[in-house]
């Protein structure tokens, strides 16, 4: 019987793809925790009236889901943290796939499923997660294979930076020792299975973390030299860092990287600022959509998503207002 179901929707959802156009550039992060958001239905329109066709999506509910149907805009699906443990369980993880998946997919465009996002053996609020993550990512992904999606539908897991050590010159870059033994079978598991790594990149907090060493020049791509390892910006030797940590944990590099978060906020503290975010978001808009690529990886666009399309409680990195006008005044 599940064998059937599976056919069938496997052929509905080819069907579905035919047309389908290539992977977006650059992307912007719905989050919903914030104060007098509009519906989803009203959010989705506003991505389709000013050309956002990538969209993160932190919990899969149906309000959203529902809205996002023949939008064609293509969505990163997020597991919240909380949800890993019950995926540990195949059966739940069978329930999930096709309550937040197979049931939208023929007019959903969903291209990634975002297991966890930065859980880490070194933070707090996060290390609980750690013995539940990759086994939930595995029993999504043999859900999504018995569909025959796996090529449709990409399963990772979100990572911030302070996983590295030695981040510079980004060509030394490691993943921390004490923390090898959790992110090493991750990446063999999106070697295996030809996916990308997710990675949140945030000059901003590098930046008024070491202001004295970062300069702010460097941190919103307007730097116009090379520092002594060749980047003119600190994005791009963010992302090589992962690059390099990931060749020297698997011994090569065949796992691509997504940017999966990244912003500037205007308000809240040092280096926050409505000129400052317009400079940051811009340039990371045009860099990602541009060839340049980085200096470890030239010649192609950065997937990458902003953070986030309103201003969340007690966050400034909205790029539009609750009302639903711009900020900034970006082009998509």
């Amino acid at each position: 019987m599940m064998a059937n179901f599976s056919l069938f929707v496997f052929a509905c959802v080819m069907i579905s793809y035919l047309g389908i156009k290539e992977v977006q550039c650059v992307g912007v992060c719905y989050g919903r925790n914030g104060n007098n958001l509009p519906l989803a239905e009203d959010v989705v329109n506003l991505y389709k009236a000013n050309g956002i066709t990538s969209m993160r999506v932190y919990d899969p509910i149906p309000e959203t889901l529902n809205a996002l149907k023949d939008s064609n805009i293509q969505i990163m699906l997020c597991i919240p943290n909380d949800k890993l443990q019950a995926l540990t369980d195949p059966k739940e993880a069978y329930n999930w796939v096709v309550a937040n998946v197979i049931n939208y997919i023929k007019q959903v465009r969903i291209r990634y499923i975002s297991v966890g996002n930065e859980i880490s053996p070194l933070i707090a609020g996060s290390s609980q997660f750690v013995p539940f993550l990759l086994p939930a990512m595995e029993n999504v992904q043999r859900v999504i294979t018995s569909f025959r999606l796996n090529d449709r539908v990409k399963i990772s897991t979100a990572i911030e930076t302070g996983l590295l050590a030695n981040t510079y010159p980004p060509s030394q870059s490691t993943f921390r020792g004490d923390v090898t033994s959790f992110i090493k079978p991750i990446i063999e598991f999106l070697k295996q299975n030809s996916a990308p790594l997710l990675a949140n990149i945030y000059p901003y907090f590098a930046y008024i973390g070491d202001p004295d060493h970062v300069s702010l020049s460097y941190a919103i791509f307007a730097q116009p030299e090379p520092d002594s390892s060749g980047y003119t910006n600190l994005f791009d030797a963010m992302l090589d860092s992962i690059y390099y940590a990931i060749e020297k944990a698997i011994g090569e590099n065949k796992v691509e990287i997504v940017v999966s978060e990244s912003g500037w906020p205007s308000e809240g503290g040092f280096g926050g600022s409505m000129g400052i975010a317009t400079i940051y978001y811009r340039n990371l808009i045009g860099h990602a959509k541009s060839k340049a690529g980085t200096i470890h990886k030239p010649g192609k666009p950065i997937e990458t998503y902003l953070f986030a399309m309103f201003d969340e409680n007690e966050k400034h990195f909205g790029v539009f207002y609750p009302d639903k006008t711009q900020k900034y005044n970006l082009t998509f």
